[in-house]
């Protein structure tokens, strides 16, 4: 709900590839480079590979956006594990030919539908995306379709995208020696350079209409890079939590503080958790934000529609803005009320708390032994742990509360 409460048309930092958001960070640029000199031979194989979120997708997407439809016929492939014959009937389909008979009608099928298209003055292209995921007798395969030629005229082109381990698969298996021969381009994906990440930032933000509101503490994007490594896909988890607790917090400027209470939160969820700590649900927490920002944009909807009403003189049974009649408007005022005296509760302990932990760590009391330091510390523990408990049943009763008027409403 954080783009509805900064005004944005849509999500800036969405985790699915959209070239609209394509930005040319410096190592997406020689990746582009390397692709439009390999498509310029038009033949053998080009490869890209990098790390998982590291923007292999996003760049195809917007390669394809460049490319002559007119011109360019292209099969795209995203490979689970693949068998060698399975992988040809996977490519005709592709193409749209209607495969899966046997291994030798579909290789006549391709072989026809490629001299066709080179007849009509059209390449093809196959792109095959998780090329980590296939078997040697897969890409064997692969290599074989590279044979189909129309005189001394190769038929078809293959970009392959792969995680490392198939960069380095590549490199070293003996059995991929005549694959190898071909690739006439290939290229790593880097992690963005630290002074990358404001503008990535900013660029995806202003393709949403972000007018600078949030505000952006210039000095998050050293602590950002280091936490994210320079990944896209990691940047924009982050940046979606950041503006997640922003709309939340209803600030309107996002700084280091806040960033860094997102890192906690998310290392929090990817860590194990011990067996006395009550265990995190990261899924439930989120969508526990997310609904205390939709309860306040809502309510402040509910409360400009009463005051319109009411200088009108008009009392109506249902609410304009929200569709909500007044009962519901007041269990929803309620259950604002409920999240945000919890909140209130836990950080009055959490303070209390600190304090006491910090008296600890400076001197027992006097006369106090070690092991009753240690069972106060176990007390403190225990209180905290029975304040999250709290605060997540709020927490959870809040959203049970908002799917079940979303059931009701869709029904």
């Amino acid at each position: 709900m954080y783009e509805e409460y900064y005004g944005f048309s849509e999500r800036p930092f969405q985790l699915t590839p959209d070239p609209a958001f394509y930005y040319e960070s410096v190592t997406h640029k020689k990746a582009l480079s390397y692709l439009g000199y390999g498509l310029n031979q038009g033949e053998g194989f080009v490869v890209i590979t990098g790390e998982v979120g590291s923007g292999k997708s996003t760049l195809v997407a917007h390669l394809k956006q460049k490319l002559d439809s007119d011109r360019m016929t292209v099969g795209e492939v995203v490979t689970s594990a693949l068998d060698g014959e399975e992988m040809i009937h996977v490519a005709a389909r592709s193409f749209g030919l209607d495969a899966g008979g046997d291994k030798a009608a579909d290789l006549a099928a391709i072989e026809m539908f490629l001299h066709e298209e080179a007849r009509n003055g059209r390449r093809a292209l196959l792109i095959v995306d998780e090329a980590q995921n296939l078997s040697i007798g897969a890409l064997e395969e692969l290599r074989m379709l590279s044979n189909f030629q129309l005189g001394s005229h190769p038929l078809l082109q293959t970009l392959l995208l792969g995680q490392p381990e198939f960069k380095q698969l590549l490199a070293h298996s003996d059995e991929l020696e005549q694959l190898r021969q071909r690739v006439i381009a290939a290229h790593h994906l880097e992690p963005m350079q630290p002074g990358e990440i404001e503008p990535y930032v900013e660029h995806r933000l202003r393709h949403v209409g972000w007018d600078e509101h949030p505000e952006l503490d210039g000095s998050m994007w050293v602590k950002l890079h280091k936490a994210t490594g320079g990944i896209p896909r990691k940047i924009n988890q982050v940046m979606t939590r950041l503006l997640l607790l922003g709309s939340v917090e209803e600030k309107s400027r996002l700084d280091v503080e806040m960033l860094d209470t997102v890192v906690e939160e998310m290392s929090g969820d990817a860590a194990p958790a011990e067996d006395h700590v009550a265990k995190p649900r990261p899924d439930r927490d989120g969508r526990a934000l997310e609904a205390i920002a939709r309860a306040r944009q809502e309510a402040r909807q509910a409360e400009a529609t009463a005051a319109t009403t009411g200088a009108k003189g008009g009392k109506p049974a249902t609410d304009a803005a929200t569709g909500a009649d007044p009962q519901q408007t007041g269990l929803l005022d309620h259950q604002i009320q409920a999240i945000e005296a919890a909140f209130a509760e836990r950080d009055k302990h959490l303070r209390a708390m600190r304090e006491e932990v910090d008296k600890l760590a400076k001197a027992p009391a006097a006369g106090e032994a070690p092991g009753d330091t240690g069972e106060r510390l176990s007390a403190i523990e225990a209180r905290l742990d029975e304040q999250e408990r709290s605060l997540r049943h709020v927490l959870a009763m809040m959203i049970d509360y908002f799917e079940s008027q979303g059931s009701r409403a869709a029904a």
